[in-house]
């Protein structure tokens, strides 16, 4: 693991596979919270925090229980000859799932206690990144640096620094592209756009405008 590799990590996943723009990641909240560049931003940098917490919960679970290797705490207690029998990988999706869900819940609960104004401001956004599935494809996005980190580099470390990089960029580059889309609809706003174009229908051409000119970007790395 050196700098060269996470930076290409954090580049990719922001602008070449932008979650939203080469993935597709994500529209129902890039259709809905960017109609104005306040929302859009409130609603990015929940994603990005919740994108951290879900990365290193996920990564700690899928390591230590799902993943079917030495490092598997079940193969640890209950022993046995082959660490594989307790190979779960098969429940990943549901189990991250159920974490996004409750790691949402418990970072709203500390916001209403903590900071109401914070909640005000951005409390109704946190709902909908339980169901915003650019949430869950980092997570699964990061098994592959399991994979990679089981075979050769045997740590934990490594599989957690990866998937924090690219939770960082993937929440990033969804601001980004939320900040971008609030942009052109404020525009859009004062613009003599045909009656039966206005409102979601033009959003989705320049949604689309703005995913053929990320291509671009497509052979960079």
């Amino acid at each position: 693991m050196s700098f060269v590799e996470l930076f290409t990590i954090f580049f990719g996943v922001m602008l070449i596979n932008n979650f939203i723009l080469s993935k597709f990641l994500g529209l129902c909240p890039f259709f809905g919270v960017s109609k104005n560049t306040k929302d859009a931003v409130s609603m990015g940098v929940a994603v990005i925090f919740v994108m951290i917490m879900a990365s290193v919960a996920t990564c700690a679970i899928n390591w230590y229980f799902l993943m079917g290797h030495q490092s598997n705490l079940l193969f640890q207690v209950f022993g046995g000859t082959d660490p594989s029998t307790f190979d779960m990988a098969f429940l990943k999706t549901i189990v991250y799932i159920l974490v996004i869900a409750v790691l949402v819940q418990f970072v709203e609960m500390i916001i209403i206690k903590t900071s109401p104004a914070l909640y005000r401001a951005m409390g109704i956004y946190l709902p909908l990144i339980t169901t915003n599935c650019a949430i869950l494809g980092v997570a699964l996005l990061n098994d592959d640096f399991a994979k990679s980190s089981a075979s050769m580099e045997p740590t934990f470390l490594s599989y957690l620094v990866k998937s924090l990089v690219q939770g960082v960029g993937g929440g990033l580059g969804f601001t980004m592209a939320m900040l971008l889309m609030s942009g052109v609809r404020e525009r859009l706003e004062y613009t003599p756009v045909p009656v039966p174009l206005r409102g979601i229908p033009i959003a989705f051409f320049s949604a689309s405008i703005m995913s053929i000119s990320f291509l671009g970007f497509t052979g960079m790395m």
